[in-house]
């Protein structure tokens, strides 16, 4: 007589593909975060340690110290950290209006603002560099932290009013009624009873701009030329020679320059998950 064979319930694994998952996770793991790890070590090995990055000995701060006592960078940092900020704040508030308004309202060029919004983000910026030029010359405001800030939201806005189109959809209509019931006005039921219950989808939103505007490079690079309205992003390329390049100062400024980022993400993460659900859903 034979035994029955043994089945495993529905959802588990065998111990075999269990030891694999977890090794291919780990590979993974370790494929993302070496990078990270690998600058972290160069910038800890001097101006010229990274020439020999096997050798783990000498570990110190001075290309940290160099970078944050004999050069520009908090000047840098300053001119990004406002320009980050202000790209931020403005196009997020923009943002939310224009989905606010195509969500609950009905006017002429409804739909064609939106599907303009789309296009505009096939373009590479690469195309749109000579074009925002020309647009910031005529107004007066190339090398200026406002003109950056105005560029910077023409990029994150038309993302950013797609997806809290899609998380204000999510939003009962009734609430506005409350609202207007009470005697809000339009903006004030927008201000104080929808924008409270979409602080998911305005973290995620935050998220984006600020980290749009805090890491590019191309416009930054074309439009400021003063050194002191320099930022991060042209700032650094000052490292970089024709004859050599200070690798030790480059890797110790990439650390400094995540921390806003991480600390931002920080304390957008835990909306993240739920703005970016309801944002993918919804519209």
């Amino acid at each position: 007589m034979t035994s029955p064979v043994r089945r495993r319930p529905r959802g588990t694994r065998s111990r075999a593909a269990s030891a694999a998952l977890h090794a291919t996770l780990a590979v993974a793991s370790l494929a993302a975060v070496f990078p990270v790890l690998f600058v972290v070590f160069v910038s800890l090995r001097g101006r010229d340690g990274w020439q020999e990055p096997t050798r783990a000995t000498g570990l110190s701060f001075a290309n940290y110290g160099q970078v944050l006592g004999k050069t520009a960078f908090a000047t840098w940092f300053g001119n990004s950290l406002l320009v980050a900020l202000g790209a931020t704040l403005l196009g997020v508030f923009v943002a939310a209006s224009a989905g606010y308004a195509v969500s609950r309202m009905r006017f002429p060029g409804q739909r064609p603002l939106m599907w303009t919004f789309l296009v505009v983000q096939m373009f590479p910026m690469a195309v749109l560099i000579v074009p925002l030029y020309t647009i910031l010359g005529d107004l007066g405001l190339l090398d200026t932290r406002t003109g950056l800030v105005l560029t910077y939201c023409s990029v994150s806005v038309p993302f950013c009013a797609w997806m809290l189109k899609g998380y204000f959809d999510s939003i009962p209509v009734g609430i506005d009624e409350a609202g207007r019931v009470d005697g809000l006005s339009p903006f004030g039921t927008f201000w104080r009873l929808i924008v409270p219950l979409a602080r998911p989808g305005l973290a995620v939103t935050g998220f984006y701009s600020f980290v749009t505007a805090w890491g590019e490079v191309a416009f930054a690079s074309q439009f400021m030329s003063s050194e002191e309205h320099y930022t991060l992003a042209v700032g650094l390329q000052t490292f970089v020679g024709q004859q050599k390049a200070e690798w030790g100062l480059m890797t110790a400024a990439a650390v400094l320059i995540t921390v806003p980022a991480a600390v931002v993400f920080f304390l957008a993460q835990r909306h993240l998950v739920a703005g970016l659900t309801a944002g993918g859903t919804k519209g």
